[in-house]
């Protein structure tokens, strides 16, 4: 039998952290939330993970972010978190965001992926049996599902909630014309939709073309990932590509290519960040935080020098008009 954990919160971890109100809703969010999509999985390093939880609730990061798919393989990051969760969060449960979704391909045949109240259901049903969990805080639609009603995937999403699976429901990948449609549905069935996940960076700004507009008229709130473009916004690249990083390992979301064709943006936005006594990744956060219509940034980490270095992030969020001019000018 593993040796139960003598894990005490540090007394000061909400003080460490500031918080932002989800929308119109009554629910705050840390500024930075911690995702599971990267170094919780079934062949990752379980101590690790451990620490990395650890790491960030101790610095006021009460949101975990995860999905059915997560690993590899999938299911093993909630199967992982369940673990530390019982180990080391038992006493602190009420005062953790945990969030799921489903959307993406996760077992065989036709009720294994996409938006379908069949599959959803058993999704986050399975969620909670790998999690150890009566509920999560909130569940999203991982992706749109074309093929599928909209009025079914939003009903499905509704009956979670109404059945206590879910307190609150999201979106995530969205775009607006789609975004605009689940809101009204999830509203008119009573249910409002709380948040929206889409991927965002100075590099990637797609949200900008009229999502964040709806969601500031909508009272939706907005929590992004990739703050960091798969750590291109990092000074990682600065003096060349390491050995073990992402890009040379030619991971499906980024490669030696993409880096080197951004090395010049790259290295011009590192001086701003210089400029601003911030490193490259801390102003990333930081110009994505400028934004109040913004909740929450969903940060990755394998180390928690990593988490320590986005938490202070939070600490220079307001940038000059010049300084916008010029990064913008770059991205």
């Amino acid at each position: 039998m593993s040796k139960k954990s003598n894990y005490i919160a540090d007394e000061n971890r909400y003080e460490k952290m500031n918080y932002r109100r989800t929308g119109n809703s009554g629910l705050l969010l840390p500024e930075l939330s911690l995702g599971l999509w990267h170094n919780f999985g079934g062949s990752d390093n379980f101590k690790n993970a451990r620490n990395l939880l650890k790491c960030a609730f101790d610095n006021g990061i009460t949101h975990f972010d995860l999905a059915n798919n997560y690993g590899p393989p999938p299911g093993s990051a909630e199967r992982n978190f369940g673990k530390i969760l019982k180990k080391d969060f038992k006493n602190y449960r009420d005062e953790l965001i945990i969030s799921s979704k489903a959307g993406y391909g996760m077992w065989p045949g036709p009720y294994g992926d996409n938006g379908s109240k069949k599959f959803l259901m058993a999704s986050l049903d399975q969620s909670l049996q790998r999690m150890e969990l009566d509920y999560v805080d909130i569940f999203y639609h991982h992706r749109p599902d074309y093929n599928t009603p909209l009025e079914e995937t939003m009903g499905a999403l509704d009956l979670m909630v109404r059945q206590g699976k879910a307190l609150y429901v999201g979106i995530s990948n969205y775009q607006p014309k789609e975004a605009k449609r689940a809101f009204k549905i999830l509203k008119d069935l009573g249910t409002p939709c709380l948040i929206h996940q889409p991927n965002y960076n100075l590099f990637d700004r797609w949200i900008e073309n009229g999502l964040l507009d709806l969601l500031g008229d909508s009272g939706v709130g907005a929590i992004c990932f990739s703050p960091l473009a798969q750590g291109m916004l990092t000074d990682k690249y600065i003096n060349g590509l390491p050995k073990d990083s992402r890009a040379v390992k030619d991971s499906p979301f980024l490669n030696t290519e993409q880096v080197l064709e951004m090395l010049p943006k790259i290295k011009r936005l590192n001086e701003i960040a210089k400029n601003r006594n911030q490193t490259l990744a801390q102003m990333a956060i930081s110009w994505i935080l400028k934004d109040d219509r913004i909740t929450s940034v969903l940060i990755g980490a394998s180390k928690t020098e990593q988490i320590l270095d986005s938490v202070k992030a939070i600490k220079n969020t307001s940038f000059s008009e010049e300084e916008l001019a010029l990064i913008s000018d770059i991205s």
